[in-house]
């Protein structure tokens, strides 16, 4: 285990381990206990109960948080013609088809953070399963970014939007904001999340749906909260 810097010891003494905050409470401390040189991203981390091995118990999908997450994205768009045309319009970072496909292949070159594709070039797309697929990068209808509104899609990612989905432990990590956004901006944007997380809920899922939910900064100590309290 790396020794853990003394800002950090002092941080993790403000924290009471075994306490469940409530969503205000968890914010404040998460902003006290950052005290890294740069702005942190704060992070939020669900366990769900739900078993992410059975199709009918996935969860995915995506929502626009009201406040942004602070992050300037890169878009990575893949569509020709006038589509092409759209994505340039509405903010894309990179757009194209086959030329993207050789730069990633022959240069292993991933300087984007969200892909968007065009339904009809998914075929173009699908050659690079193996490189987008385990770094989350594979666009998918269920997301919102495997569309022909591209202007939607490449504006509402550039204001904010985030996807989540469970990792194979059955849990979803997304980034919430900078530590440097006011606890108010910080609690909409979790709220916004925890609800399309909660709405998300399959049918097939059983038992307590949210298991444990916890809140943290890049460098910051974890803390708990409350599956009880996500609406105060």
């Amino acid at each position: 285990m790396p020794k853990r810097s003394k800002k950090y010891q002092e941080a993790i003494k403000l924290i009471d381990k075994e306490k469940l905050y409530d969503l205000k409470e968890a914010v404040e401390l998460v902003k006290k206990t950052s005290t890294a040189k740069f702005d942190e991203t704060v992070e939020l981390h669900v366990k769900l109960g739900v078993d992410s091995r059975h199709a009918d118990q996935q969860v995915r999908g995506a929502v626009v948080l009201p406040h942004g997450t602070g992050k300037d994205v890169k878009v990575l768009v893949f569509a020709k013609g006038e589509k092409a045309s759209e994505a340039e319009k509405a903010g894309a970072d990179y757009v194209g088809a086959e030329d993207l496909v050789a730069k990633i292949q022959g240069e292993n070159w991933f300087d984007f953070d969200v892909v968007v594709a065009t339904p009809d070039m998914m075929g173009v797309v699908g050659r690079l399963g193996r490189v987008l697929g385990p770094k989350g990068l594979m666009p998918n209808p269920k997301s919102g970014t495997v569309t022909f509104d591209l202007e939607r899609a490449v504006k509402e990612i550039k204001a904010g939007k985030v996807e989540y989905r469970l990792d194979k432990t059955n849990i979803i990590h997304v980034p919430v904001g900078k530590a440097s956004f006011d606890e108010e901006k910080l609690v909409d944007n979790l709220k916004t999340l925890l609800g399309a997380v909660i709405k998300a809920k399959p049918a097939a899922a059983k038992g307590q749906y949210l298991k444990s939910i916890a809140l943290t900064s890049t460098m910051g100590p974890s803390l708990k909260v409350s599956p009880n309290k996500i609406g105060e």
